[in-house]
């Protein structure tokens, strides 16, 4: 492997800034310090005027492999990620066939190995009647169990309440939930058609993916959690309502913990009348007020974790009416920028970002010798200029779908270089063709 030596970056790691070099060995961080002689051979990459930050860990993507590759694929994904500074993925279960066993998972590592340009990790997926699954899970191999509490792809609507109590009584890993209450939005639903036919406007998304769906889920989740003394993370916050649900402060001592997604930060209601079905997900993009109140929870310390909630649908299905377009977006290419931007507008820290889309995905999943700044660690890195600009319509999607609901916007930063596993993976604009991702590994002593 190369040798790297990046010099003069402002590095942002653990609460902290400073100007240091790092030499990349062997795929590991060797060294941080001061001023390091480059060694003979080594690719010297000067990092002065930039950040130098752990790669985004991705903890909830869809990458729709196997069985829906017209959408996207595990190759061109992680590909679109690494352009954007994420380093590492962790891929949901509801593909086809779902990954709701072990046998599942080992096909779904096999899949991706040697073919994903990032580092990869899969959830076993939870179900009404695979309780012996999860609880024979081969926790190697999992990055935790994921429950659907709101509809989603084939069977994995998890609505039976013996199953909901058996899961989380025994899951041996942390539990991650989608919620939203299926029976609320199907009464919405049914009251939006009786008023507009099948000619509901996007407007109604979020009437119908309410928030009332998703405050009761989210409280059924916490209810459970509690009784059952499992660790929880809830998925995609939308709703401030929600927000008074976790409490602030270091992740550490949490056993329930929140999340954020990058579209929740950016869009409100108000950008479906230029977006429409484009930003259309589920939980819905809510009012300006929630987003607001996201922004600051992520401040406060509230919010836990970043990530994407990355799902990539083909443009012509998203351009049909509502109740046809599917739900989900492509998010990873501009994901870490974004947050760069709120960063500089002050909603919240630098420091913060990169432990709430770094640091606290590695402990949270317990993930061994990443998601940090320290020698011995895989060299998991993104350099990015805070006074680069990223013209969006500029540049190249790489996401296999074509297309990017931040069309038409330009951020005030850009990606120069991501490292994976110590790899060059992306520099100067350019993706490696040689890069390629490890397998997560988990320290679960």
């Amino acid at each position: 492997m190369t040798d790297y030596l990046i010099t003069n970056a402002t590095l942002i790691n653990e609460g902290e800034r400073a100007i240091a070099d790092v030499l990349i060995r062997n795929g590991h961080i060797e060294r941080i310090d001061g001023d390091i002689a480059a060694p003979a051979g080594a690719e010297v990459i000067d990092g002065a005027g930039c950040y130098l930050m752990p790669g985004m860990i991705d903890d909830q993507v869809h990458f729709r492999e196997p069985g829906l590759t017209d959408k996207a694929d595990m190759a061109s994904e992680s590909r679109a990620a690494v352009v954007g500074g994420i380093t590492s993925f962790m891929d949901m279960p509801n593909v086809k066939p779902p990954t709701i066993d072990n046998e599942a998972l080992a096909a779904k590592l096999e899949m991706a190995r040697g073919r994903c340009t990032a580092n990869y990790g899969f959830y076993l997926g939870a179900t009404n009647d695979n309780i012996e699954a999860i609880k024979n899970v081969d926790t190697s191999m999992a990055a935790g169990v994921k429950i659907f509490m709101g509809a989603s792809t084939g069977k994995m609507l998890v609505d039976d309440e013996a199953a909901l109590e058996a899961i989380f009584e025994h899951s041996p890993l942390t539990i991650l939930t989608h919620c939203e209450d299926t029976p609320m939005i199907e009464a919405n639903a049914a009251k939006a058609r009786e008023r507009f036919g099948e000619d509901v406007p996007m407007s109604q998304h979020p009437v119908i993916r309410s928030r009332e769906a998703c405050i009761a889920s989210s409280k059924k989740a916490i209810d459970l959690a509690t009784r059952h003394g499992a660790n929880l993370h809830i998925l995609h916050i939308t709703t401030a309502e929600e927000l008074d649900l976790f409490a602030a402060g270091p992740m550490a001592p949490k056993q329930i913990t929140a999340e954020a997604c990058v579209h929740h930060l950016f869009f409100t209601e108000d950008d479906y009348a230029d977006k429409g079905t484009l930003i259309k997900c589920n939980p819905a993009i809510k009012t300006a007020a929630d987003r607001d109140a996201l922004l600051k929870a992520v401040s406060n310390d509230i919010i836990d974790v970043l990530a994407t909630d990355h799902a990539p649908h083909i443009r012509a299905d998203k351009d049909n009416p509502y109740f046809s377009a599917p739900s989900g977006l492509p998010l990873v290419q501009h994901a870490l920028i974004s947050l760069v931007d709120h960063a500089s507008a002050g909603h919240f820290t630098l420091e913060q970002l990169v432990q709430k889309a770094a640091h606290n995905v590695a402990d949270r999943f317990d993930i061994a010798e990443r998601g940090y700044l320290r020698e011995g660690y895989w060299a998991d890195l993104v350099l990015v200029d805070p006074t680069g600009r990223t013209v969006v319509d500029d540049e190249p999607v790489y996401a296999k779908c074509g297309w990017t609901p931040f069309a038409g916007h330009t951020f005030d930063a850009r990606v120069v270089s991501t490292f994976v596993s110590g790899q060059l993976a992306y520099h100067g604009g350019k993706l490696s063709q040689g890069c390629i991702g490890e397998a997560l590994a988990y320290d679960r002593r």
